[in-house]
C-alpha cells in the first residue's frame, strides 16, 4: 500500500524512532509501513493521521 508517511515524517524532521515513540510502536513497524510492506491497523492509521494533523486519506493510497 502506497503512503506518504515518510514524507510527512521527514517534513517534521523526525526519525523513525521519534515517530515510533509517539505512536507506541517499534521503529521496525514504522519502517515496514513506509516501505509498503505492512498495512497498519485502522486504529494505528488514524493515530498516524492525528499525529500529522492530516486526513487519513491523505496518508494512504488504497491502490
Amino acid at each position: 500500500m502506497k503512503n506518504s508517511i515518510k514524507s510527512e515524517r521527514v517534513r517534521r524532521n523526525w526519525s523513525q524512532h521519534d515517530l515510533a515513540e509517539v505512536l507506541g510502536v517499534s521503529r521496525q513497524t514504522i519502517n515496514a509501513i513506509e516501505q509498503g510492506k505492512y498495512a497498519p491497523s485502522l486504529p494505528l492509521a488514524l493515530n498516524l493521521a492525528r499525529t500529522f494533523g492530516v486526513p487519513v486519506e491523505q496518508l494512504f493510497d488504497g491502490e
